[in-house]
């Protein structure tokens, strides 16, 4: 069983996610997100896909048999761009039913089957499958914030601020190394050994660290560094 508490963030972000779809006019869907090349139709795509992909490979998990996220990166680029011209009615029907399933695996996943190990595409990144709840959280929320609309990164839960910087910080850091310093938190997160600290609230740090521009957080022009420069981020 998952940890009832990431089951309860993922639970209130959905449920979150699917009352911004749900209340998008028509016109909306073909209108820009905050992702560069995407409207707010293939964000919902990915999302859908995503669920949908992730559902597959936990119910290949329980049933003892080895199922990738996605075909191949390709597949998944053209999954995403097909469904995202489907009718605004047609695609929230599927991304509704996919944010159910992918809740109910996450939510059933035997603790024994938790360190099983689950291939993103044939011969590619590899994850256990327990990280699927994480996983999923983290696209529920940052996604939700790319739709443009009235949710933003500073909405975000305190819980998952936390999640998403424990996550991000628990990588191989390849690049210079820094810390960040959430003042409204106090805590601080170390992102290699050294380096200058970053600092501010807690959700600007967060959206921040995902490689997006500050100017789309509220809050995220009062990042500080302790040397005057903050570091560029790659996309996430």
């Amino acid at each position: 069983m998952s940890d009832p508490r990431l089951v309860d963030l993922l639970d209130s972000g959905t449920r979150r996610l699917v009352r911004s779809v749900d209340a998008m006019p028509d016109d909306q869907w073909s209108q820009p997100s905050l992702l560069p090349g995407w409207t707010r139709a293939h964000v919902v795509a990915h999302l859908t896909l995503n669920a949908e992909g992730l559902s597959a490979a936990l119910e290949g998990v329980h049933e003892g048999r080895p199922v990738p996220m996605y075909a191949s990166a390709e597949a998944r680029d053209r999954d995403i761009a097909a469904l995202s011209t489907a009718p605004p009615a047609a695609l929230r029907d599927r991304f509704l039913a996919s944010t159910t399933v992918i809740g109910e695996w996450v939510e059933e996943l035997a603790d024994n089957l938790a360190a099983t190990v689950i291939e993103r595409t044939p011969g590619g990144r590899r994850f256990p499958a327990g990280d699927v709840g994480t996983m999923r959280t983290r696209e529920v929320e940052i996604h939700h914030a790319d739709l443009g609309l009235d949710y933003t990164a500073a909405d975000w839960p305190t819980e998952f601020v936390e999640l998403l910087l424990d996550s991000r910080a628990g990588r191989d850091h390849a690049g210079p190394p820094f810390r960040v310093h959430a003042a409204d938190l106090d805590r601080t997160w170390e992102f290699g050994t050294g380096g200058p600290t970053v600092s501010g609230a807690g959700s600007a740090l967060a959206w921040w660290v995902t490689g997006r521009p500050l100017h789309q957080v509220p809050g995220g022009d009062g990042l500080t560094s302790d040397d005057g420069r903050v570091p560029r981020m790659e996309p996430w």
